[in-house]
């Protein structure tokens, strides 16, 4: 896959990922309210960052993944990631995941952010964009649906965090309908 672009949207900058963000992707890998309901643990060190940056970066080279560092434009401020993994092709699909610094929670740049990579999906050949859900995370929720993704069902003990399984909401969007 080609190097990712640079999107700008009103109040956001989304942009390759690059090793100088790992000090800041730590800030929020490492955050247990981000992590909540994330279905990973919380990183201890920067070393856990950076290997999971340069896996992230590798696998964005391949085109295995698409994911983008989101910046606050007026502050460039690094305040979350948003993209897609388990990319199927040949099927044209993906599932999104996102996340953002709680200082930034309920400001509506989730949803400025959602936008931008739903048309980005587009020309990348992406027709169905799924996204999973903790049953409880009502805010993720909330925004999915108000932005025309469709709850499919509910896949139990689908996650383990914290060695305690999980209950999911499956999610579908199909980028052929406007948002």
């Amino acid at each position: 896959m080609n190097r990712l672009p640079v999107i700008e949207t009103e109040r956001l900058r989304l942009r390759p990922l690059q090793m100088e963000d790992i000090p800041h992707v730590f800030a929020i890998f490492s955050n247990e309210r981000v992590l909540q309901h994330y279905g990973m643990e919380p990183h201890q060190t920067l070393e856990e960052t950076e290997q999971m940056l340069t896996h992230m970066l590798a696998q964005i080279e391949t085109g295995a993944i698409i994911r983008f560092a989101i910046e606050h434009r007026e502050s460039n401020a690094l305040i979350g990631t948003i993209g897609f993994h388990n990319r199927a092709p040949s099927h044209r699909r993906a599932e999104i995941g996102y996340e953002l610094r709680p200082e930034y929670w309920r400001s509506g740049y989730a949803t400025e952010a959602l936008h931008a990579v739903l048309q980005f999906a587009e020309t990348c050949e992406i027709e169905r964009v799924g996204a999973i859900v903790y049953i409880d995370n009502l805010a993720s929720q909330r925004m999915l649906e108000k932005n025309g993704f469709v709850q499919e069902g509910r896949l139990h003990n689908y996650m383990r965090q914290r060695g305690q399984a999980h209950d999911v909401y499956v999610y579908s969007y199909m980028t052929h309908q406007s948002i």
